[in-house]
């Protein structure tokens, strides 16, 4: 097929438009500028690079104009964005794949989440890629164009930094736990972050390519097989350096005031949501098998960074 990936040098295409070229297929991607893929792979040399802006109302028309068998759309938005691009596409293309998120779900009422059971999302992100995945089921079922949605949990992977055991991206938390220091705590710590490595979802958008049929009209979650809470996230990641986490109890007042507003809010923002996704429906349908359990994925990330000095630590990983 000749496949066109929107947005395909970021954290999934990175991953995916290897895995398309490998499989045969012709590999178109489109980007706003020529930003490298965080991994190198000689497979990029055989795939086609496409400028243009997403924010473009010519947009549709220059992906259309390419004559996709499908379109895979990492960087969708908006709910007018993603009618845009499926108005133009209808009766066109084979097949169009968004890229979600599992933030569409809000705070958990019953664990496992799964595609039917997710509460209604919380804020302007997950309230959009909420309405853009009954939109395109909307779509395939009342005979439209063959849809997709894929929503990830919170990816990860080599050249970029996880969210960490506090739910958000504040890096002193690596050099607190490297260090056996103790580690303020928000609560008892026992909210629920699902990760994911990149290349598991490129994997499920693969199947989802491959499997077109069983994808019609479906959403799936691609997370990792288990997902980690944050006193288990931290007692695992002090492991890495020969530590035992010391995890200190505090009220939400008190961490507001030590991590500061911006981490806080990621904290508060990733933790009110205590996720953790069922993943039997990408199983059962695309033969969806993640590689990665959390921690592993999270332990590839937090060696590249440490490797390339990117990340400040006060021990080595012993493992």
């Amino acid at each position: 097929m000749r496949i066109v990936v929107v947005g395909g040098s970021g954290h999934i295409g990175t991953f995916l438009v290897p895995r398309l070229v490998h499989a045969g297929h012709e590999v178109v991607t489109v980007s706003r500028g020529q930003r490298s893929s965080y991994v190198d792979d000689p497979a990029w040399s055989q795939a086609r690079h496409v400028t243009a802006d997403r924010d473009d109302p010519a947009f549709p028309e220059a992906v259309a104009g390419l004559q996709p068998d499908a379109v895979v759309d990492l960087i969708c938005f908006t709910l007018d964005s993603a009618t845009a691009l499926v108005e133009r596409l209808r009766g066109h293309t084979g097949h169009l794949l968004h890229c979600g998120s599992i933030w569409r779900a809000g705070p958990s009422l019953k664990l496992p989440l799964t595609e039917e059971n997710g509460p209604p999302p919380l804020g302007e992100y997950g309230i959009a890629k909420d309405a853009i995945a009954r939109m395109l089921k909307d779509e395939t079922r009342s005979g439209g164009l063959v849809t997709t949605s894929v929503h990830p949990g919170h990816i990860v992977g080599p050249g970029w930094h996880p969210i960490g055991p506090l739910g958000n991206l504040d890096p002193a938390v690596w050099r607190t736990l490297s260090a056996g220091e103790p580690l303020d705590v928000p609560g008892i710590g026992t909210e629920f972050m699902h990760h994911v490595h990149a290349d598991d979802v490129a994997q499920l958008f693969e199947a989802a390519l491959t499997h077109r049929d069983a994808a019609s009209g479906e959403d799936f979650s691609a997370v990792a097989p288990s997902a980690l809470n944050v006193r288990g996230y931290a007692q695992i990641a002090a492991s890495w350096f020969g530590r035992t986490a010391q995890l200190r109890p505090v009220s939400w007042v008190d961490f507001r005031r030590t991590a500061g507003d911006d981490a806080a809010q990621a904290s508060w923002d990733h933790l009110i949501r205590d996720h953790y996704f069922s993943i039997d429906k990408a199983r059962a349908l695309l033969g969806y098998s993640p590689a990665y359990e959390p921690e592993q994925a999270i332990l590839e990330a937090v060696r590249w960074l440490i490797d390339h000095d990117q990340l400040d630590v006060a021990t080595p990983l012993t493992v």
